[in-house]
């Protein structure tokens, strides 16, 4: 049963307490990562047969298998991934950047170009699920921001094919190329490149630890959008909420994984003690009802704060990844949050709204990481080049300045770089 805490009388230490991940899988994924860099393709067949069960022949999946996989999926799903994939993009169109100059000095130039990075690995996961969501809210920001490339992997099912259910959402999305491959040599893959699979700019998508792992390891080597760990929700309550649906969001999450935290933050004694009973009412009738009752025994906990300001500070020091504020007037609170990976406004705003459908992105920061980090976005698939240009009289007004900065630095080299080009001396053979 999901334990109750009282702010006034619990050590802190428990209320900010995050259950610590699993053993360390570093060792296992770093021995995946030599092999698949010295090995290509074979060793990514090889892993698949070891880990997914199924031999395969080809990793990559052809365009014939991919529209095969669109024709098989569900009509109606396919209705609404379109659906979605209209809001989505409507919401990141926003933040797509533009290059610009600045010129208000006569003689200077300076000026930052976006240019979207050339090649995008997508990391879809499988497993116990699979998340035609996850190609959605990964691909459509990488396409917006103009990835020339954008290659998928996904583990296969025992037949050997990807669920046509993720085939509809990459087509959907423009994906150019999938591979059926998945963990820690899935992203080895991507990094190094092997036979079949070309090597990429950047690695993005959730995955496993071993995913996760592989991701921190390669990091470097490529680029990574954020090492993700277990799914998040707190929720921040008042008594006037239906218990019945409080507990329905919190188990919304826990059934993702069994390292899953969900957490109750109220300042109501009775909306705790219902949504405790109503925690353990609805658990049974879930179809990952396993899963979602190790998360919460392990990573749930209500919190019953002295007020509803307490209860904004609780959640700022925890920085969950999914934050739902179920109050009459939530926007009376939303500039009080200050770390949230993504925020939920409101009775009528489940998480899950913002998981398929709404818009904003649910690629978020985990573990705490909302302190200083930011959701998955547009930004995460381009680079920004800086360029200054000026003129000889212009960088004579600066000479002084940089020379002299320079010299107090002890970089005498750096200042002669700028005094050279006014040596008379040197004067006649420079134009």
């Amino acid at each position: 049963m999901i334990p109750i805490l009282r702010e006034a009388d619990t050590d802190r230490a428990k209320i900010f307490a995050r259950e610590d991940p699993v053993d360390s899988v570093a060792e296992p994924v770093r021995a995946i990562l030599a092999d698949v860099k010295a090995n290509g393709d074979a060793a990514l067949k090889k892993y698949t047969q070891e880990f997914d069960g199924v031999e395969i022949s080809t990793v990559e999946v052809g365009a014939g298998a991919l529209e095969e996989g669109f024709r098989a999926a569900d009509p109606t799903l396919v209705d609404i991934l379109y659906r979605a994939a209209e809001r989505i993009a409507a919401f990141h169109q926003h933040q797509v950047r533009n290059s610009f100059l600045v010129n208000d000095e006569e003689g200077i130039l300076m000026g930052q170009k976006v240019v979207p990075l050339a090649r995008v690995g997508l990391y879809v996961p499988g497993g116990t699920a699979a998340y035609p969501s996850s190609v959605l809210m990964n691909a459509i920001p990488a396409k917006l921001a103009g990835v020339k490339e954008l290659c998928m992997v996904t583990p296969p099912g025992k037949d050997g094919k990807i669920p046509p259910n993720i085939l509809a959402a990459a087509r959907v999305c423009g994906v150019d190329r999938v591979f059926r491959v998945g963990g820690a040599q899935a992203v080895a893959a991507l990094a190094y490149g092997t036979e079949s699979v070309p090597k990429v700019d950047k690695i993005v998508g959730p995955g496993n630890q071993f995913v996760a792992e592989a991701k921190k390891q390669v990091f470097g080597q490529v680029g990574i959008d954020m090492v993700a760990g277990p799914s998040e929700i707190l929720v921040i309550a008042d008594g006037a909420c239906n218990p019945q649906i409080v507990a329905a969001d919190l188990l919304s999450q826990a059934e993702h994984d069994k390292n899953a935290s969900a957490v109750l933050v109220t300042d109501s004694e009775d909306l705790a003690l219902a949504v405790q009973g109503a925690i353990e009412e609805q658990l049974p009738k879930l179809k990952r009802q396993e899963i979602a009752r190790a998360s919460i025994d392990r990573n749930g906990k209500i919190i019953v704060a002295q007020s509803l300001d307490t209860a904004v500070d609780i959640a700022n020091e925890i920085a969950p990844e999914h934050l739902e504020v179920c109050v009459d007037q939530p926007f009376d609170y939303l500039d009080r949050i200050r770390n949230a990976g993504s925020i939920f406004l409101g009775r009528n705003c489940p998480e899950a709204l913002g998981d398929y459908f709404a818009g904003p992105n649910h690629t978020l920061p985990t573990s705490g990481t909302a302190r200083f980090s930011s959701p998955l976005s547009v930004d995460d698939f381009v680079k920004k080049m800086q360029y200054t240009y000026y003129t000889k009289p212009a960088l004579e007004k600066a000479q002084f300045s940089v020379s002299t900065f320079a010299k107090k630095e002890g970089l005498t080299g750096h200042a002669r770089s700028v005094d050279i080009r006014f040596d008379p001396k040197v004067a006649e053979g420079t134009k």
